[in-house]
């Protein structure tokens, strides 16, 4: 689109009436980090309806002159970022849904870690906290067990096997906090901590490539430790931060800064339960595990973290999954 938004395309292509907006988590243009309210889209006149609000799906008198709905949000490749909820809320809302398919960050080949058993808005369905699918491919698995009209509009010269930086595509970043490709590698791992007593990043210049806390004295010892769990395509070094906003705004915390050497060694899911593993045995009194339940969503799985991560918990049922996520590929 060359940096026009689809919205104003839309607007001005023949045959196409546009009656409403919807926003996702981060509202229309993916810089908001906060609940947003309906609004009205300045350059069009045109209703937003939140769909991260008091709602997270369209009401039925939203939806009662619609008869499609164009989804077209950049994903980041995880389970529990909501855009991927907000997608299976609109296919069992909308009768018609058009998806304008997008590249996934991850590539299209990785697919790691357990299924969601739990389910909420940030685990809406049974799959992999990684799952390796683009929007579109995401749609056609919801869709098996949905009865909408589901059309998707597929990518031309896209791979699997490709980084975003191979697409030639500028990087726009789908939510505030994740800035750059080596985020979004990052946050299925990191961002599985966050609730539970610790600073990811947020309010920092590198939200999700470094974690810390004020009750981490010792930041080398840290770092040592965690360096000798020897976890694929992780290194990390000791460091000092304080974040300007979100958790622990305004304390010095002691922690890491997590650098990713090698994107393709990299396996998430694992790299994340055994830091939770590690901080869980270095700090007992301060490190919540339980308050990870809902990144987790898998009971099993949350139990393991205190006694050790293994990934034979979740390898039949990945492999299940597998199987009927070949179903849903496009590429």
């Amino acid at each position: 689109s060359q940096g026009r938004r689809t919205i104003d395309l839309l607007a001005q292509a023949e045959g196409v009436e546009l009656v409403c907006l919807f926003s996702p988590e981060h509202g229309l243009g993916g810089d908001r980090d906060e609940k947003i309210g309906n609004s009205v889209d300045q350059p069009t006149g045109l209703p937003i309806y939140s769909l991260y609000g008091q709602d997270r799906r369209p009401r039925p008198e939203w939806l009662a002159q619609v008869d499609t709905v164009v989804f077209d949000i950049q994903d980041s490749g995880c389970r529990f970022y909501t855009y991927i909820s907000t997608l299976k809320a609109v296919l069992e809302t909308a009768p018609r849904v058009v998806v304008l398919d997008r590249p996934n960050p991850l590539g299209g080949e990785l697919v790691d870690g357990w299924l969601a058993e739990q389910f909420d808005f940030i685990a809406c369905a049974p799959i992999p906290l990684v799952h390796g699918m683009t929007v579109g491919e995401l749609a056609q698995l919801f869709h098996q067990s949905i009865g909408t009209e589901l059309v998707v509009v597929k990518m031309e010269g896209w791979r699997r096997s490709m980084t975003f930086e191979q697409t030639g595509l500028t990087w726009v970043n789908p939510s505030p906090n994740l800035r750059s490709t080596t985020a979004c590698h990052l946050y299925p791992a990191i961002g599985l901590l966050e609730w539970a007593n610790l600073s990811v990043g947020r309010g920092t210049d590198a939200p999700f490539e470094r974690l810390g806390a004020p009750w981490i004295g010792d930041q080398r010892q840290l770092a040592w430790r965690l360096n000798m769990l020897q976890l694929p395509g992780l290194r990390f070094v000791p460091i000092r931060f304080t974040p300007g906003g979100s958790v622990f705004a305004g304390q010095e915390c002691g922690g890491v800064e997590v650098v990713l050497t090698d994107r393709q060694a990299l396996r998430p899911a694992l790299a994340g339960l055994r830091i939770a593993w590690l901080l869980a045995e270095l700090y007992p009194e301060h490190f919540m595990v339980e308050k990870m339940s809902r990144h987790v969503a898998n009971a099993a799985v949350l139990d393991s973290i205190k006694s050790g991560p293994d990934q034979g918990l979740w390898r039949a049922s990945l492999d299940q999954f597998l199987q009927d996520r070949q179903k849903a590929l496009l590429y």
